[in-house]
């Protein structure tokens, strides 16, 4: 599937991502904890927009076993939360990487952004790992990640102007995979023409409703042959804590959904995933653990 001349001799993902001064090993799966700071964010963490809060939780997302801290600024659905200013964003995010880098050093951290400026701004002050909904569609995000020389998770996400459709994605039509891992490829494809390292990418298949432009039917589809994503030689990173579709099975709110995402995590993970981003990160890490003990490394799908 994938003919750039840098990956003819790349048959399976790295086994480990170079962040900074960190090595976040990939040898087993890893759990990326979610740190939110935005005021209307469904997370419980979405109210830690106090330093000193923030840095109690990234303390909390250390001790349970997550392996990357993923700090976020802005709501992943503009389609009902605004969009808010770059400042604004920089207001949010940077006083907490700063903090966390110098008081918490033992994890790489994760900036959750689609701005070019936030990038480059969080990564000066200790970010090693970029995290994009967008997948680096702003062409000034491909030079600030190739000369940082980070990761960059590329997630696909139908609707990156925050105006989906009436929660349906007519144009993947009943089968979202082909679309999904095309419009992967494409951004593959820029990242290695712009000088981004073949080692440094990272690829997400966006489940969710809203701006990610999933249905229901399709969300599941798209959990259930996550192992097809094994011919794009690329660790896979999956999001599936709390999401709407795991509501919508179990009927219940945000708050409920604990052993919903578990579940939806497990299944990840034998199916490939090698980055899990949690809210939950103890539960999730133990749930993990099992999975592996199960399917040891020769029962990964990638």
């Amino acid at each position: 599937m994938i003919t750039t001349t840098a990956l003819k001799t790349q048959n399976s993902p790295p086994r480990a991502l170079t962040c900074g001064h960190h090595v976040l090993d990939l040898s087993s799966p890893r759990v990326m904890g979610i740190l939110n700071v935005t005021p209307n964010s469904f997370s419980q963490v979405g109210r830690f927009t106090v330093l000193d809060k923030a840095l109690k939780h990234a303390e909390r997302i250390i001790s349970e076993g997550a392996a990357i801290i993923d700090i976020g600024g802005e709501p992943t659905n503009p389609g009902v939360h605004p969009i808010i200013s770059e400042q604004e964003e920089l207001d949010r995010v940077i006083p907490i990487v700063e903090a966390i880098s110098h008081e918490l050093p033992s994890l790489p951290i994760s900036i959750d952004t689609s701005k070019p400026n936030v990038m480059k701004e969080a990564i000066s002050k200790g970010a090693s790992f970029i995290n994009d909904v967008r997948a680096l569609r702003h062409p000034a995000s491909l030079d600030i990640i190739a000369k940082a020389g980070v990761p960059v998770c590329l997630m696909h996400m139908l609707h990156p102007d925050g105006k989906p459709s009436e929660n349906s994605a007519p144009d993947m039509g009943d089968n979202p995979l082909p679309a999904i891992k095309a419009f992967l490829q494409a951004r593959i494809e820029a990242c290695l023409a712009a000088g981004i390292s073949v080692n440094s990418i990272v690829i997400d298949p966006g489940i969710g409703h809203g701006s990610f432009g999933k249905t229901q039917r399709q969300n599941l589809q798209i959990m259930n042959q996550l192992d097809q994503f094994k011919d794009m030689p690329f660790p896979l990173l999956i999001g599936v804590s709390r999401k709407t579709f795991i509501g919508n099975i179990i009927e219940q709110p945000v708050e409920g959904r604990l052993h919903g995402s578990l579940a939806a995590a497990a299944i990840a993970v034998a199916k490939g995933a090698a980055i899990i981003r949690a809210h939950d990160v103890r539960e999730t890490v133990e749930a993990i653990k099992v999975v592996w003990e199960i399917i040891g490394d020769s029962g990964r799908s990638f």
